[in-house]
């Protein structure tokens, strides 16, 4: 288990704040934030795919790797770390691939978090870790996560059950 610096901990349970008000907004409990080279966060978003309207791939990770992508150049965003209450999935990290981003923190693995969904219809998640999509690319990614599980577990505390 990779071990956090304070920043990579503060930004993380930054992450963790941002999907606990996703969830308390009426959507999905995920959220991530994008920091720059300097460990300050540029972009924090939290999931849409219930609202405003509904949309399976409003993802938190997909949105902000959106917004990143138009905001930056590649060649900053290969600097920047995304920190994400639960792994991204396939299509989050295809996102982040595509938009350039170098790193990926996250709390809870894609395993752990479809234990606790099941087969809940809002989100099907998909068995298929991050590290093995970004190994697919023609560019490295460095990927840290599992990291503060419990914490982000607590995120997660009776969504599905």
């Amino acid at each position: 288990m990779a071990v956090l610096n304070e920043s990579d901990t503060r930004n993380l349970r930054e992450a963790f704040q941002v999907a606990t008000r996703s969830r308390e907004e009426g959507n999905l409990p995920f959220g991530c934030v994008i920091t720059d080279e300097r460990g300050r966060v540029v972009i924090a978003q939290g999931n849409l795919a219930l609202l405003p309207v509904r949309d399976p791939t409003a993802h938190a990770e997909t949105v902000a790797a959106g917004k990143a992508a138009r905001r930056y150049e590649p060649r900053v965003l290969a600097n920047f770390t995304l920190y994400s209450s639960a792994e991204p999935c396939a299509m989050c990290a295809g996102a982040i691939y595509w938009a350039g981003i170098g790193r990926v923190v996250f709390g809870l693995t894609e395993h752990e978090l479809r234990g606790l969904t099941g087969n809940h219809p809002d989100n099907p998640t998909m068995s298929l870790a991050c590290r093995e999509v970004f190994a697919s690319g023609q560019r490295s990614i460095e990927v840290i996560g599992p990291v503060l599980v419990d914490e982000a577990l607590k995120v997660f505390d009776a969504y599905w059950g």
